[in-house]
């Protein structure tokens, strides 16, 4: 199972990023996908997680209104729309494939990718 994490980059305050997660069509239909954060010297944490039919989504309370997970079926891609970023959310960005479906613990995930960077200047 293969997951390629990529939309990081520099931004400012209060601009928006697409994250996405590009996966193959069997993982797709499989397994949930959750987007965790990175800090720099911080533990990973959850942000968001979007169920494999794209029914039930969760977020942690900080993104909430802000960042929306959904799903592309026809490209095997789910993604991280973040609006309305803050410095606080810059970290190091990873999307992981679930078979719970969907889960805010880090263990319940089975596969990780790779890391997209996320920088927000003040």
């Amino acid at each position: 199972v293969q997951l390629q994490a990529s939309g990081g980059g520099l931004v400012q305050a209060g601009d928006s990023l697409r994250l996405s997660c590009a996966t193959s069509k069997r993982t797709f239909g499989t397994y949930g996908i959750g987007w965790f954060r990175q800090a720099p010297g911080k533990e990973r944490k959850f942000v968001a997680t979007l169920n494999k039919w794209g029914v039930n989504t969760d977020y942690t309370d900080s993104v909430k209104g802000r960042f929306t997970i959904s799903r592309d079926n026809t490209k095997n891609t789910v993604y991280l729309q973040m609006n309305s970023l803050k410095p606080e959310d810059t970290a190091v960005y990873y999307c992981a494939a679930s078979a719970a479906h969907i889960s805010r613990t880090p263990d319940d995930y089975d596969y990780w990718g790779q890391g997209t960077l996320v920088t927000v200047s003040s």
